[in-house]
């Protein structure tokens, strides 16, 4: 390994982008994985929240496995560009370890904390400028009652998210910036975004949750923990709509 290489957490950082073109086309593949995984969503939850949950569609099993095959096929597109250039999940901190499944407990603890600590900053705030305190919509005003379908997608959908907006976002914008803090801000902003579902409260709570796996991601570059504490927020959800 060169002399002024040096590793992070296991993770052995890819050499200096050397010609703008090769720097050009990675932001390419970033703002492509990008598009094709969060643009609708995107563009739905900004429906929902400019006409209400009334306007959502209803969502229908095979919509649910539609939805499931895209995330899948999103991973798989991400597992492609990281081979293309002789890399793989590791690089992005993807490890199986009984110690990160322990430490993503710590992580959904501490991710709970800070939720509800910008939940009620959020009201406050919210009943300061209008007089009411705001409120998050709730996941079945959207969702309904989700069938079987569901419970695929809400396995898959942790490592969907984290590995794509979280992970592999997270490492480009560092390795092509050299700036964390950018890093931190384009992951829970666009993360943030698809989720205005929930309202302008909601979605800036979540942010806070998001915040916590920005900051402990870039500190230790493992993805396995914000994985577990995405899935565990996901698993409340599916129990709280069955």
């Amino acid at each position: 390994m060169p002399q002024n290489e040096t590793v992070v957490n296991g993770i052995v950082p890819l050499p200096l982008v050397e010609n703008a073109a090769a720097k050009r086309f990675r932001w390419f593949e970033v703002s492509l994985i990008l598009v094709i995984g969060f643009g609708g969503s995107l563009i739905n939850a900004i429906y929902i929240l400019r006409f209400g949950p009334a306007a959502a569609p209803h969502i229908s099993n095979t919509r649910w496995l539609a939805a499931t095959v895209q995330e899948a096929a999103c991973l798989l597109l991400l597992g492609y560009i990281l081979r293309r250039r002789g890399l793989g999940f590791k690089h992005i901190g993807l490890r199986w370890s009984v110690r990160d499944v322990g430490v993503g407990l710590l992580v959904t603890a501490t991710s709970i904390a800070s939720y509800a600590v910008g939940y009620s900053i959020l009201s406050f705030l919210h009943r300061l400028a209008f007089g009411h305190a705001g409120g998050i919509r709730s996941s079945r005003e959207f969702f309904g009652n989700p069938g079987a379908m569901f419970v695929a997608f809400s396995l898959l959908n942790p490592f969907f998210e984290e590995l794509i907006v979280r992970a592999y976002l997270m490492t480009e914008v560092i390795e092509l910036t050299g700036s964390p803090t950018l890093a931190v801000v384009l992951s829970v902003a666009i993360q943030s975004s698809y989720h205005l579902y929930y309202g302008w409260v909601g979605a800036l709570s979540l942010a806070c949750m998001f915040l916590v796996f920005s900051l402990y991601y870039v500190r230790r570059r493992r993805a396995l923990p914000v994985v577990i504490a995405h899935g565990f927020f996901d698993l409340v959800a599916l129990v709280r709509l069955w």
